[in-house]
């Protein structure tokens, strides 16, 4: 089976560009995520829009995981028969992780597709927020999506193909909107790997809930912004799948930046899921209980 790993940091557009692409995959395509957070949600979104996946949540697939990460891919082969497999780390696990995962089944011809953010970029690669981890990313990529190139100023995208091209001038650059292109992602790039054997990654703070009653939708929106302004700590990234009073609704928080759409689709369990440093999470609990 073809095979592509989609990477990229928190809030690039990993999932919405698996959406994207779907329409260009021939045959069985399988989608195996791995969501930070005990309650993952990036698995229920997709499964909504008609995409068969398979979630791995609760962990990183570069290191804690790595055999549930094994057993899960042998286990899609068997169930499955997939004529081609996506796999989406988590934003907090390395690409490199998941290809020495893939060089012990003996699986090669893997194609990586990384995901940047042009209006975050480099300010995150030059804070070092993340560390080795961006290097991992951009040099073992074959595609580089430079995306969100709609919300980012013309000096911020120029700055962030500068920053690629120096890392790894072999990836082929596309500039999208919503991860979005035209064409199929299943050609296969015969490249060296950088696979870091100490499995390259670094840690977050992370909280995951399960909401058991409906929330007012103004209540739970105020309760976004809270996050977004600092309120619960340094948040970089959250997610929420919760039924309203107005219907099911998806929150999503970026760096700061917020989004809320209908959710297509009943929720078969509300949740909430928080990631970053210094996270306030008692008053999270007593905020919910």
């Amino acid at each position: 089976m073809d095979i592509t790993i989609v990477s990229g940091l928190l809030g690039a557009g990993k999932t919405t560009f698996i959406h994207h692409n779907m329409k260009h995959c021939k045959g069985k395509t399988v989608v195996l995520v791995n969501d930070f957070g005990d309650a993952g949600i990036d698995g229920e979104v997709l499964s909504s829009e008609g995409i068969e996946s398979v979630e791995l949540p609760s962990g990183c697939i570069c290191c804690t995981l790595k055999d549930d990460l094994i057993s899960t891919i042998k286990k899609i082969q068997d169930d499955f028969r997939p004529d081609h497999l996506i796999i989406e780390p988590s934003g907090i696990a390395s690409p490199s992780g998941v290809l020495d995962t893939l060089r012990a089944m003996h699986i090669k011809g893997e194609t990586v597709v990384g995901i940047v953010d042009s209006s975050e970029f480099p300010h995150l690669y030059e804070s070092r927020m993340y560390g080795p981890y961006v290097e991992d990313q951009i040099r073992n990529s074959d595609i580089i999506l430079i995306n969100k190139i709609d919300l980012a100023e013309m000096h911020m995208i120029e700055k962030t193909i500068t920053i690629i091209e120096q890392m790894n001038p072999e990836a082929l650059l596309f500039r999208t909107v919503h991860s979005a292109i035209d064409r199929p992602m299943l050609h296969v790039f015969e490249k060296e790997r950088i696979i870091a054997k100490d499995g390259s990654f670094f840690s977050f703070d992370t909280f995951s809930l399960f909401i058991p009653d409906t929330r007012s939708f103004d209540s739970f929106n105020r309760f976004f912004q809270d996050v977004a302004e600092g309120t619960f700590g340094s948040v970089v990234r959250a997610k929420a799948l919760v039924q309203t009073d107005q219907g099911p609704y998806r929150f999503d928080l970026s760096y700061g930046h917020t989004g809320i759409m209908p959710f297509a689709g009943p929720i078969a369990e509300s949740r909430v899921v928080l990631i970053g440093s210094h996270i306030k999470k008692e008053t999270l609990k007593k905020f919910f209980a």
